[in-house]
């Protein structure tokens, strides 16, 4: 079993044109450093006018594609991560159009984070958010005939987005096309359930994982296996929590979710677009329930723990 740094060449489509970067084996280790998703375009000193300049051609830089030796259609790719580290700075936009609620904040507004304390990022000395570096984006090549953008997910993983596939968590995905060609991106620092205004924390990191190939083992869609207990830290002093109800599953998110940001306005005097902004990145998006026709219920929870007392 090998250790192999991933080469920094990028690739922001999925296909099967794209010149492997690396080939591994069962049982070997990759690292690897992975740029924000807008690969540069933001910086420390970057204002509001860098997200209408976005150039979106330039977004979500994947490294790879890593070819994994004898891996074919019908078996599972399994990635456990051993190491995420970010960088000391980090991101949350609010882009046009886009979001949980892109109708009610319809502007561009840019976030900058300070994360060189390590373990928590300070927001307007409301809120103390625990850094969780994660990958937003790790999937397998799709069978794809033309290219793919990277922003939707697929039963092959890709852009999921899954605050909990951190360190010592294990991400199953069904290989698709032979090597598999895995591909990792979307680096995040922290983020709620559901990636409400459509960014997280975004930071750039370097980590490694270790690959495994389970042959003739067949999933239908990616399935992830945590080594222990989530977010202690998030549950240790409570949630506050608002609930949605709909008769569908989306108004009834966006419900709970103006909700909230309602409770953090009246709370702490936030102005809603600050609001909104932290419910992306500290607010866990959860159905609490999809029984009782013809109304589902969203609930927004919302750790107490990074306040202090709500």
């Amino acid at each position: 079993m090998g250790h192999h740094p991933v080469p920094k060449r990028v690739h922001r489509l999925w296909s099967t044109e794209h010149e492997p970067v690396l080939e591994v084996e069962d049982g070997d280790t990759v690292s690897f450093g992975l740029a924000e998703a807008t690969d540069g375009q933001f910086d420390p000193a970057s204002t509001v006018d860098a997200v209408a300049g976005l150039d979106w051609d330039r977004v979500y830089p994947l490294a790879g594609p890593i070819v994994v030796r004898d891996a074919e259609p019908g078996d599972v790719l399994e990635v456990e991560f051993l190491e995420l580290r970010s960088v000391d700075w980090g991101w949350t936009a609010v882009l046009p159009g886009l979001g949980l609620l892109g109708e009610d904040f319809p502007d561009a507004h840019l976030r900058l984070w300070d994360l060189s304390g390590g373990d928590r990022a300070n927001f307007l000395d409301v809120a103390d958010i625990p850094i969780r570096p994660f990958c937003g984006v790790v999937g397998v090549c799709p069978d794809v005939t033309e290219p793919q953008s990277v922003l939707p997910p697929g039963h092959f993983g890709g852009n999921v987005d899954c605050k909990d596939l951190v360190v010592g968590t294990k991400l199953y995905l069904p290989v698709q096309v032979p090597g598999a060609r895995l591909g990792l991106g979307d680096p995040h620092a922290a983020q709620g359930d559901g990636e409400l205004c459509v960014s997280a924390i975004e930071a750039s990191l370097s980590g490694a994982a270790r690959i495994r190939l389970h042959k003739g083992r067949r999933i239908a869609a990616s399935r992830f296996e945590t080594a222990g207990p989530l977010r202690t830290d998030a549950d240790r002093a409570g949630h506050y929590a608002t609930m949605g109800v709909a008769a569908d599953l989306m108004s009834a998110a966006r419900d709970a979710t103006r909700a909230m940001i309602d409770h953090l306005g009246s709370r702490y005097g936030l102005a809603p677009i600050d609001a909104y902004v932290l419910c992306s990145v500290a607010v866990d998006l959860r159905i609490t329930e999809v029984v009782d026709t013809p109304n589902w219920v969203v609930s927004a929870y919302l750790p107490k723990a990074y306040f202090g007392s709500l």
